[in-house]
């Protein structure tokens, strides 16, 4: 390959990568724009408004349940392991220092605004 083709080819990659793509493919992959079930909504809205989860370990920290609370403190029903491990798996929610689980940034892009009435 000559200078002057070696030349438009970084330009092109250039400006792939300018564009947002890498060898044709976006960088951030079809998961960015993740539509989520009505349930992941709910949970996830509860979470962005200061609401946490804990976890219930055995002994050995097998986990056997979980308790979700909003930003008041009251238990809330609507989360179950099943919805948990989902928005783990997603990246919505995060744990650091042994603390109940937060919605991380990731979670807010998820999460669509509803409208509160209070």
């Amino acid at each position: 390959m000559n200078e002057p083709e070696a030349a438009e080819r970084y330009a092109g990659e250039r400006l792939r990568l300018f564009a947002g793509q890498v060898s044709g493919r976006p960088l951030f992959g079809p998961t960015l724009n993740m539509d989520i079930s009505r349930d992941e909504q709910r949970v996830l809205h509860a979470l962005a408004q200061g609401g946490r989860i804990a976890l219930l370990k055995t002994e050995n920290g097998k986990i056997t349940g979980l308790e979700f609370f909003n930003r008041e403190g009251w238990l809330m029903s609507n989360c179950n392991l099943a919805l948990f491990k989902k928005l783990k798996a997603r990246k919505a929610i995060k744990s650091s220092g042994g603390q109940p689980y937060r919605i991380t940034r990731r979670g807010l892009e998820l999460v669509r605004s509803e409208y509160n009435n209070r």
